[in-house]
């Protein structure tokens, strides 16, 4: 199989991370090792670092309470971060999170051509703002108040959009993009064969 870099866009709660792990058990049962992947979870990376004690730390909860945008130079250290201590060659790689802004989206573009990872494939996973909101206020999570969800549908719409719009022009990038309002198991299917 060949290699895979696939950047899932898409608001929060459009189904990103569920859609990562369902492509990564298909490509398993397709011959790939779970040692054969790469993940990059911006939130997830996130949340580990503001279990750490610091300044930065601290200023990181308070964004986050506020339900504002991590700064870019920040998202990039903590992913640039893993690149450096965990890629390697051979290894599919799956992001999620990131890019969030154009400027953020031009570094990690540079970051995948520096690793040879082109071509890069992008799933957008297209839901609108009151499916989205739905489904976060149905996980039940702390920071998926009404308040913080508002903001991030915001978010979505004001910065990465244009994201999207610079990952779309750019001659590294296939773009894919999907409904996600519809079943689980179509939403993969759509992804899975745009993909694989």
């Amino acid at each position: 199989m060949d290699l895979k870099t696939v950047i899932f866009m898409g608001r929060s709660g459009s189904g990103k991370g569920t859609q990562v792990e369902l492509l990564r058990k298909k490509m398993i049962s397709a011959g790939a090792n779970e040692s054969d992947f790469l993940d990059v979870r911006t939130g997830d990376l996130f949340r580990a670092f503001i279990k750490e004690e610091g300044h930065t730390q601290e200023l990181v909860k308070q964004t986050l309470d506020k339900g504002a945008r991590q700064p870019e130079f920040l998202a990039v250290t903590l992913w640039g971060d893993l690149f450096v201590k965990k890629y390697r060659p051979g290894l599919h790689l799956f992001l999620d999170g990131t890019p969030r802004i154009e400027s953020e989206a031009k570094m990690l573009e540079n970051a995948l051509v520096f690793y040879k990872r082109a071509p890069i494939d992008v799933v957008d996973i297209e839901v609108s703002d009151k499916w989205a909101t739905e489904r976060l206020l149905g996980r039940n999570r702390s920071d998926d108040n009404a308040l913080a969800i508002a903001k991030r549908m915001e978010f979505y719409r004001t910065d990465v959009t244009t994201a999207i719009s610079y990952l779309k022009s750019s001659p590294h990038v296939r773009y894919h993009v999907v409904n996600g309002e519809r079943a689980i198991e179509e939403v993969h299917k759509d992804i899975a064969d745009a993909i694989l």
